[in-house]
């Protein structure tokens, strides 16, 4: 029998052993797609004590906690840190099988050196341990960073965001390129109440008045620019429900039109405008020489109870079922046809459904000279556990080209979420091993060791275009 967590966890094989310990371990990080605070970075904060920089805004956790019947007051509620921490350390061992308890393990080991599993039993003495850590420099969350030996990450921003704190951490030389992603979908949630308050802010950061849809898109391209700028290499998109039907601009226009006279928007002209702004933009990122980022299959706020009392990603979402192929088809087949289909990584929330689906559909679009130009990319959310990940390598693998994979990212809120890295590393590694122990593959430990490293870290580097 092993022992928890020791230095061949999830590693089976001695070729496995090999890959990880001689090759994986020793690359740097690139997370290229997370939800961390720049301006947290940029003033190098510290936390206050464990609960607040390991539950603070990690609805991953908050939904175990409900799961197991803590109340909403100890979880985003106004009882103090130390009883949230407490309701947190009960929880951790009901998670057997749940990526959060080797998650949380690995993160108390490979950053404040604690080989403790956590418990009620072990609470108080690791939370005043880590309290101490967390106050001295050498765990400020720049520090915590260097630790992982990160080299770049890419956040998630608004098209409307400053981008301030990008801009003087860049100025300052910062050794950690923190580059912004240029997320524009609340511009194109033409359908929401909300819109046309977001598009007079756009219309006053922009500096464009935007009465039409082409003077949106051109508001938009400005905002592209102004990323560039600022070392923006990459777009993000949310795709729900309906995701694509034409391209149509002189309907576009009119749907604003009749969304800026205070009109409703049917979902089918919500899905013209949304596609042909999709399309128009993914243009100017291959213009641009960027990566777009599609993440597909979210459902969103399904409480609207708990919506109501608490807002938007609080842990109240889940994975959709609808039925999209077609759809992200033409899509990508329209860019494709005129030599306007940017790199693009293509997510899936829903694995189980559409792995084979997607994956396939990205072999339909490659193209000389990009290794992988459409990545079928890692998984994502509901589906970055060990049999999530483990399906969309075996999916890639079976009808792709897996050598070619950009590897994987956190999609994290929280600065202690990049052993999640080693994680996917090691799973990955077990995964080339046992089909080299099943003779399925020549045991060429040096070309396999390459080909871990590009994985792990060379292929995003010069795919997305890192310095």
């Amino acid at each position: 029998m092993k022992n928890f967590l020791d230095e061949d966890f999830l590693l089976k094989s001695e070729t496995a052993k090999v890959l990880y310990h001689n090759y994986a371990a020793k690359m740097p990080i690139i997370d290229y797609h997370n939800h961390l605070d720049p301006k947290a970075i940029y003033e190098d904060e510290k936390f206050k004590n464990l609960q607040e920089a390991w539950l603070g805004g990690d609805h991953y956790k908050w939904r175990a906690l409900r799961a197991i019947g803590v109340s909403e007051e100890e979880i985003t509620g106004k009882a103090e840190a130390k009883v949230k921490f407490d309701r947190w350390a009960e929880t951790v061992p009901y998670l057997i099988g749940n990526p959060l308890y080797a998650w949380t393990h690995l993160e108390l080991r490979r950053y404040f050196g604690i080989e403790e599993n956590l418990s009620p039993k072990t609470s108080d003495e690791i939370y005043d341990k880590v309290n101490n850590l967390l106050q001295k420099d050498e765990f400020s969350v720049r520090s915590l960073l260097k630790r992982m030996d990160i080299t770049h990450l890419c956040t998630t921003d608004d098209p409307a965001d400053s981008l301030k704190y990008h801009k003087k951490l860049k100025e300052e030389g910062f050794e950690i390129q923190v580059l912004p992603t240029f997320r524009p979908e609340k511009a194109m949630r033409i359908d929401l109440d909300s819109f046309m308050d977001y598009i007079a802010k756009l219309s006053e950061v922009s500096g464009i008045e935007i009465n039409s849809y082409n003077a949106l898109l051109a508001a938009l391209c400005q905002r592209v620019d102004y990323f560039v700028k600022a070392g923006g290499l990459l777009s993000d998109h949310s795709l729900e429900t309906s995701i694509f039907s034409e391209y149509d601009v002189d309907a576009s226009n009119r749907i604003f039109k009749k969304k800026a006279e205070g009109l409703e928007i049917s979902e089918e002209e919500a899905t013209v405008f949304k596609g042909t702004l999709l399309v128009d933009l993914g243009k100017k990122y291959n213009e641009c020489n960027w990566t777009m980022q599609l993440h597909i299959g979210a459902l969103r706020n399904n409480s609207k109870r708990m919506y109501e009392k608490l807002g938007a990603d609080h842990g109240f979402d889940s994975m959709d079922d609808f039925n999209y192929a077609p759809q992200i088809s033409k899509l990508l087949s329209i860019l494709d046809y005129d030599n306007n289909l940017p790199k693009t990584v293509i997510y899936s929330l829903n694995g189980s459904k559409d792995n084979f689906m997607l994956a396939t559909l990205a072999g339909d679009f490659q193209q000389s000279p990009h290794r992988g130009k459409v990545q079928f990319g890692a998984a994502w959310w509901f589906m970055d556990h060990k049999m999530g990940m483990m399906d969309q390598m075996e999916t890639l693998a079976s009808v792709g080209v897996l050598p070619t994979f950009i590897g994987m990212l956190t999609d994290s809120r929280s600065f202690l979420s990049f052993p999640r890295h080693e994680y996917f590393r090691r799973l990955l590694c077990n995964f080339l091993g046992d089909l080299v122990e099943n003779g399925e593959y020549p045991q060429d430990v040096e070309f396999l060791g390459k080909m871990v490293e590009d994985i792990c870290y060379h292929n995003v580097k010069k795919y997305i275009g890192f310095n």
